[in-house]
């Protein structure tokens, strides 16, 4: 039974434990060599990356779970083709083999399953690593526990921050607010890295930041607008997780926005054909209409048919386990039919961001009810009562997911941005994407945007594999705040090959890298991107630690 327990309670508590005093001695003001707001996938990253140099840290993350897309997003990894081998860090590859690991010491595998190499646990078609968030979140917090111990780590859970300090260009402290009780702390350090997952940081500290989507006129990108739409922002996404349990009714209450989301029918340019609820949606390459399938009852994908949505997230392959309370596949809902576009969280009032919150969870809840009572079926009949909400899988009262998966943050004015012309297929196909002298890491997929707030269907287009340049993570102006996430130096458009799981691991361990190497050196990050001999050290030290900085020769994707 210890497996299950490994799986049902998270480990953050003995983490925060290890990191806090315990009430009344909660502290109201910590100091560390680095701050690091927001403990997603890129901040634990970061953290990772300057606790090695033996910096003292402070990390702090908004929701219960460390780990942002890979735990409280509930989104298993979007990878490259290559992943196995390799393009990713070897901190991230470490991370997957660990995901590995934990199936292999905790989960009652069948031999067939412990002879597959690469072991995927879900068998999902989107990466070769589609698992149980609460894996990843075992994993996170098993590399992060041994700072935590020692005190080198100070870990806050549950806290996001509300105000800033600011001194000339300097950020001097952060007040992080906790989000359930009436208690604020001031964090003071000589760096600090955002890492939250929308850019939170940013207009707390006065920090020169884009929204939405750049103009030709500024950026002259193909795929750009023709003028700035900064209100016009990808769609994000309240995931959840659903098994099947045929001959079983798991139906849930009618959602009180039902009505309104079966019958809605997008208005995007080019148009989306149909109803968002149903069984086709928009090519993302094309944008003619697509029809998909939905099966939880297969197991493999049928030669010749449509993409079972079932089995593309897939998290848990029921026949990978000799266990019979492991008896049913997981799959995870994160398609175009609970994606939501009709506003945005931030750069709104705060009421309006929860509004449009609450409407998409709405919506999640009403494309679960429609598969459960009206969706139509390849054998004639209509819905599957069996799909049975996880609320395990994502350790929320209400089944979904504890925080929104986010495709696009607030951006900083960075030193360098960027563009769709650095890594564009067209264009490039024989000399590959943009080579920066200033590399810090490298990553690959698609430029793909979701549909948007402003009435965009998909834009897709086809990148090189590419570097991310230290310029991207350094701001125009403030000279103690680096980029750790999604909100480094791209546009509307190159976010959309730099928001990925890997690519985020890299930023942000590449981010604690270079608050580490400011601290050893003296120097400010600024003055080691722009000193050649402080730039090659660092990128030395970077690639030292397996963090690559150069693609080999690759086909385009």
């Amino acid at each position: 039974m210890q497996r299950r327990t490994l799986l049902t309670t998270s480990l953050t508590g003995i983490l925060g434990a290890a990191a806090l005093p315990a009430a009344p001695l909660r502290p109201r003001e910590l100091k560390a060599d680095l701050a690091i707001l927001g403990g997603g996938t890129g901040g634990c990253a970061a953290a990772l990356g300057a606790l090695r140099e033996g910096r003292r840290v402070i990390l702090t993350e908004q929701t219960r779970w460390i780990g942002g897309q890979l735990t409280s997003q509930l989104v298993p990894p979007d990878e490259h083709p290559w992943m196995e081998m390799f393009g990713g860090t070897r901190a991230y590859r470490q991370y997957r083999e660990a995901v590995r690991g934990f199936y292999y010491s905790h989960f009652p595998l069948t031999g067939e399953a412990r002879r597959r190499t690469p072991f995927n646990p879900g068998g999902g078609s989107v990466s070769g690593l589609t698992h149980e968030p609460r894996v990843s979140l075992a994993v996170l917090e098993a590399l992060l526990a041994p700072y935590a111990a020692s005190g080198q780590l100070t870990l806050l859970t549950e806290f996001k921050p509300v105000a800033t300090l600011t001194s000339a260009d300097r950020i001097t402290a952060v007040t992080v607010e906790h989000t359930g009780e009436n208690h604020r702390i001031t964090l003071a350090a000589p760096y600090f890295i955002d890492a939250t997952e929308q850019g939170d940081l940013l207009p707390l500290a006065r920090c020169e930041f884009l929204t939405g989507a750049e103009g030709q006129s500024q950026t002259g990108e193909p795929s750009a607008p023709s003028t700035p739409q900064p209100a016009n922002i990808q769609s994000f996404t309240v995931c959840f997780a659903v098994s099947h349990h045929d001959g079983e009714n798991h139906t849930i209450d009618k959602p009180e926005d039902y009505a309104f989301w079966r019958d809605y029918i997008p208005r995007m340019t080019p148009p989306w054909p149909g109803k968002l609820l149903a069984w086709h949606m928009s090519n993302p390459i094309t944008l003619e209409k697509r029809v998909v399938d939905f099966d939880p009852r297969q197991d493999q994908p049928q030669a010749g048919a449509p993409l079972n949505l079932w089995l593309y997230r897939r998290i848990r392959r029921r026949l990978n386990f000799t266990d019979p309370q492991l008896d049913a596949d997981i799959s995870l809902i994160n398609w175009p039919q609970n994606d939501y576009w009709l506003g945005n969280l931030h750069g709104v009032p705060e009421a309006e961001a929860a509004r449009h919150l609450r409407r998409g969870k709405q919506l999640s809840l009403s494309l679960l009810y429609w598969m459960q009572t009206e969706a139509p079926r390849a054998d004639g009949k209509a819905g599957w009562p069996g799909l049975r909400l996880r609320h395990d899988q994502s350790g929320t009262e209400d089944g979904l997911a504890m925080y929104p998966y986010i495709r696009e943050s607030r951006r900083i004015a960075a030193e360098f941005t960027v563009l769709e012309q650095h890594v564009a297929t067209k264009g490039r196909e024989t000399t590959g994407a943009e080579k920066f002298a200033d590399s810090v890491g490298i990553g690959s997929y698609r430029i793909d945007l979701h549909p948007s707030s402003g009435g965009d269907n998909y834009i897709d287009v086809s990148s090189q594999p590419f570097q991310i340049p230290l310029g991207a993570l350094l701001p125009q102006r403030l000279e103690n705040l680096i980029a750790g996430a999604k909100n480094l130096g791209v546009t509307h458009i190159t976010n959309g090959c730099y928001r990925l799981h890997p690519v985020e691991w890299n930023i942000g361990e590449s981010a604690g890298a270079l608050a580490a190497e400011a601290l050893r050196t003296g120097e400010p990050p600024r003055q080691i991107r722009r000193k050649p001999k402080l730039l090659a050290d660092f990128q030395a030290r970077l690639r030292s630690h397996g963090v690559q900085t150069e693609w080999p020769s690759l086909s385009p994707r």
